[in-house]
């Protein structure tokens, strides 16, 4: 699942407006799914290369090479531009800390700046929508007067198993 639970840290952390003098009781990292990691678009890219190549070694020392050639870099470079733009805007982070009396969602992304949401877990409340949402199974946290989505990227069973996990934080009675 492209979300892991992290093992809270030991020292001091200065987080946002709030200095903690102690480590969070739970701490999630959110990320958006990598169908393609880096290596395999390597990969795909000299083999790409490779194919896009094999039927010009006909053309070798004929001046159709230099006609056909501008295509075929042209063709590669767009291919790579269009790769690094998706794994650019997929580029997204959310974290939630959870202390004893503090939560934290705190997300940060390419293009948008940092936003981040506090409350106190014990007023927190979690929602999962599993129809009429944006999307289905959608997860929001309600707290300070304000409520926020949370793994609007997972998909929908991730997301409901997601709810499940977060339940427990959020107190026995929801």
């Amino acid at each position: 699942m492209p979300y892991e639970w992290v093992k809270p840290r030991a020292a001091p952390e200065e987080s946002g407006a709030v200095a903690v003098s102690h480590p969070p009781i739970a701490e999630l990292h959110l990320w958006p799914y990598r169908s393609l990691p880096l290596r395999g678009f390597v990969t795909f890219m000299v083999i790409t290369l490779l194919l896009i190549a094999v039927p010009l070694t006909v053309a070798l020392g004929s001046p159709v090479l230099w006609g056909v050639l501008p295509f075929f870099m042209l063709t590669i470079w767009g291919l790579y531009l269009a790769f690094r733009r998706n794994y650019r805007d997929g580029h997204v982070l959310e974290r939630l800390l959870v202390w004893d009396d503090h939560v934290q969602l705190i997300r940060t992304g390419t293009y948008e700046r940092r936003r981040e949401w506090e409350a106190n877990p014990h007023w927190v409340r979690l929602t999962l929508i599993p129809e009429g949402g944006p999307v289905p199974n959608y997860i929001t946290l309600r707290g300070s007067n304000r409520e926020v989505e949370i793994g609007a990227f997972l998909s929908e069973e991730e997301r409901q198993a997601l709810a499940a996990e977060l339940r427990p934080l959020f107190g026995p009675r929801r």
